[in-house]
Formats: structure tokens, C-alpha cells, sequence
């Protein structure tokens, strides 16, 4: 697949050439490999506190915190993005994928932030659970001084259950048939930095951006490189963009017109002119237990598909490699 290079304030990334439309590709036919294991906000779905949420006892309602994990059957390497509190679960689910021998079988663990939802997975790797050695957990700076300086997260790394990788923005971090490389967003920055994930494979790329506080800040942000998400989507064969809400109002009582997420109504009519091909890369994910498009039936998730975007499955798996 022919390239070109893309500069993006500080950056730069390989231009995704035009794709045929992709159909399931199984093991034996995809070298390099994109999985979809959670698409849920950090509390996931059922929520804590929420009663009345029919995933309760309708088990195909529930959803599990976002991640996603790319195999590399070719050299035999597995790569997770977030640690979630679903970790469990989403390592099983990844072994049907994969299979390993090894425990936990993750040559790289790429957290994006310092929520609840993105990094407290990491708990599991620890002596009370898996007692797991060395698994390289590639953090940004702050990131990682925050897991370093802060218990329970410090006895991981003292207990080499961790070990931490330094992570740069703008710099690839090389495996076999992938390479990932950082990039900052402006988000709730309480405690450490906000990343997106730029994931090439061999052939083809994916975009990770589960968090952001905005398209419109992106674009004049003082701390970071000034971006449009459209030109970032435009190096890429499939993005998978921040979904938690769906539109003002489906929170009771609250004015949500200042929540720092870009509601999938508002990235909707921004993205209306976009070309279909454009369009029909976007894959929303990160969705709250609020946001009505997790319900299958629902009008509003019918109205993302009408309008040419994507909504992301738990399962679901996306080819890197011809």
C-alpha cells in the first residue's frame, strides 16, 4: 500500500491509502491484528449506584471498560491499550484471539491516562492476584511519576510485577509488525497527561482516542500541538473516537453543554461534510451508561449508522496486515 507523509503541527504520520471495504478476517488470514475489547466509560455497564439499568439481569446489555488490544501472530506478540478494571475479563477474552502459554502474555501495556477506567487494571498484575513479572507498561512522563510515587501502584513497580517504559508524544515505540506512537490531547489533567494512540501495522493504521476534551480546543491548545482531529482521521484506516455521551440532556436535571467530551451528536454535524469514505471510518467508543446508543434497538444508535459513522463492539476485529 503506497503512503505519504502527513505533518500535523508535531505530527507525523503515514497517510492511509484507500482500502477496499474489509470483510471478517479470521487467524489465518490476518498477520496483524486490532481487537476490540471494552467500549464502555471507566465504570462500564451496569454502573455502580444504578439500579434501575437493565443490564442487571439482561447480560447481553453489559458493557466492559474500553480497551483494545492488537496480535501479532507472526512474531507472536500481544500489546494492550488501557488497563482496565475489567482487565480479567478482557485478558480471557484475548487468549480466545491468541492463545499464550505465557502469563500475562503482554509484550506492552499502553496507558493513556490517569482515570479510573485507564490504569487501575493494573492491580491484578500484583501479588494478591496474578504475581505477573516484568510487563512493560509504557507511560507518558507524569504518568508514570504517578504510578512511581503513589501505593498501591509503587509496589508494582517495586515488586517488578511492572515494569515502566518511557513513553515520549511524537515518538514510535517499535514492535515486530506495529508501531505506536503517542500523541497529547487536552483533557482533565488531575493527576497526569492525556494520550491518543496512533497503531500502524503493516498496512493498515488505527487511530485510539477514547478521551478528549474537545474537537475546538484541540484545534488552538497552548500546551500541545495545535490539530485537527479530521486531518489525524485522514492518516488512518479506522478511528476509534471518544462516544461518552450522545447529547445534551440525557443526564436528568443537568446542563451537559460544558461536559468535557465531544458529544457523538456534536462530532455527528461536525463531521456531516466529510467524504462517506471519511466518515465511515469513525468508530465511536467510550460510551457512558447514560448514552442511549449502547441499547441496540435504540433510535439515536440508528441514527449514527443513517448518518454513515460507526459504533465500536465488544469483539469486533480490524486487520492491520494485508
Amino acid at each position: 500500500m503506497k503512503t505519504h507523509t502527513m505533518a500535523l503541527g508535531a505530527l507525523t504520520f503515514a497517510a492511509a491509502a484507500p482500502v477496499a471495504a474489509q470483510s471478517d478476517m479470521h487467524a489465518a488470514t490476518c498477520a496483524v491484528e486490532l481487537v476490540v475489547l471494552g467500549v464502555g466509560q471507566d465504570g462500564g455497564a451496569p454502573q455502580l449506584g444504578n439500579s434501575a439499568d437493565p443490564a442487571w439481569t439482561d447480560p447481553s446489555l453489559r458493557r466492559l471498560a474500553t480497551s483494545v488490544a492488537v496480535v501479532d501472530r507472526e512474531h507472536g506478540e500481544r500489546v494492550l491499550f488501557e488497563a482496565t478494571p475489567d482487565i480479567r475479563e478482557q485478558l480471557w477474552r484475548l487468549d480466545q484471539v491468541m492463545p499464550t502459554e505465557a502469563r500475562p502474555g503482554l509484550d506492552g501495556v499502553f496507558l493513556t491516562h490517569g482515570h479510573i477506567g485507564h490504569y487501575t487494571g493494573l492491580m491484578f498484575f500484583g501479588h494478591e492476584s496474578m504475581g505477573a513479572r516484568d510487563v512493560p507498561v509504557y507511560a507518558m512522563p507524569s504518568m508514570s511519576a504517578f504510578l512511581f510515587a503513589n501505593g498501591p501502584w509503587d509496589q508494582l513497580v517495586r515488586y517488578d510485577n511492572i515494569e515502566l517504559e518511557d513513553l515520549r508524544a511524537g515518538m514510535p515505540v517499535e514492535f515486530g509488525g506495529l508501531r505506536v506512537t503517542a500523541f497529547e490531547v487536552p483533557h482533565r489533567q488531575e493527576y497526569t497527561e492525556v494520550v491518543g494512540y496512533h497503531i500502524a501495522g503493516p498496512t493498515r493504521s488505527a487511530l485510539f482516542l477514547p478521551d478528549i476534551d474537545s474537537w475546538e480546543e484541540w484545534e488552538s491548545w497552548e500546551e500541545g500541538p495545535a490539530v485537527r482531529i479530521e486531518d489525524l482521521i485522514a492518516t488512518v484506516d479506522v478511528a476509534y473516537l471518544d462516544a461518552t455521551f450522545f447529547a445534551n440532556g440525557e443526564i436528568p436535571g443537568r446542563d451537559m453543554s460544558g461536559f468535557p467530551h465531544p458529544m457523538i451528536s456534536h462530532s455527528m454535524a461536525r463531521f456531516a461534510d466529510l467524504p462517506a469514505s471519511e466518515r465511515a471510518k469513525v468508530r465511536f467508543i467510550h460510551v457512558n451508561h447514560t448514552n442511549p446508543v449502547r441499547y441496540p434497538d435504540a433510535p439515536e444508535r440508528e441514527q449514527v449508522i443513517e448518518a454513515g459513522f460507526g459504533l465500536a463492539d465488544e469483539g469486533e476485529r480490524y486487520c492491520l496486515a494485508d
